[in-house]
């Protein structure tokens, strides 16, 4: 029997991508047969969410978590992405070391993402390899975070903290890419039509927006992915 059995859960849409994540523990396990990982696989935020609760109930961190963050919405529509995931994932097993994966590589995504998660690793899909994901495994087991090398560029450079949205903020653009009307966000968002007026002015503030409609702040908060 292994010396030292890892939990492990990969949650990206993408079968492909899965696997890879998969052949990378397995290549791990390989070069050192004293260590192996219990994996568990979800491709979307229910099946993910599903197994957080699990690891919950049994009081047990789980020691890796690949988390995509372009995932769509859960079923009830409370999990918007994968970073509402993370956040799940810090409140109910804090102990968790977290890897976001994501195909942003915009400054204001990112520096929102770590404000947010502030996960133990973080790659670009871009940047990642076979070997780069066997060092970045091999780096949370053994308590150092890890970052490829376009978030440690993004990293060394000044961000506005106007670009730092909340759940709410990203909770409003969500809403308003669906089609909800103003009227009906108040029940939703928990805010006052006047307050959540003053956000969507911030918003177009920061997005650089100065159409009075939501058209064009939808499509800038999807270009930087905050949508």
């Amino acid at each position: 029997m292994a010396d030292k059995q890892y939990t492990a859960l990969i949650i990206d849409d993408h079968p492909l991508i899965s696997e890879a994540y998969k052949s990378a523990f397995h290549k791990i396990t390989k070069e050192d047969p004293s260590i192996s990982f219990k994996i568990d696989v979800a491709h979307n935020c229910d099946t993910a969410l599903d197994f957080i609760k699990q690891y919950a109930d049994n009081d047990q961190a789980i020691d890796v978590v690949f988390l995509d963050i372009s995932l769509p919405p859960s079923s009830d529509g409370k999990i918007l992405s994968g970073e509402d995931l993370g956040l799940k994932i810090n409140q109910l097993i804090p102990d968790s070391k977290i890897i976001v994966s994501t195909t942003f590589n915009d400054n204001y995504r990112v520096h929102s993402i770590f404000k947010n998660i502030n996960p133990d690793g973080f790659l670009i899909k871009n940047d990642i390899t076979p070997k780069e994901l066997v060092t970045a495994i091999k780096a949370l087991i053994s308590g150092a975070p890890y970052y490829s090398k376009t978030v440690m560029k993004m990293l060394r450079n000044q961000v506005s903290n106007d670009m730092l949205l909340d759940d709410i903020d990203r909770k409003i653009l969500y809403e308003l890419s669906i089609g909800t009307k103003m009227k009906e966000l108040p029940g939703i968002v928990l805010l006052s039509i006047n307050a959540i007026e003053k956000r969507k002015r911030h918003l177009k503030h920061v997005f650089g927006v100065k159409n009075v409609d939501d058209r064009e702040l939808i499509h800038s908060a999807k270009e930087k992915g905050f949508i």
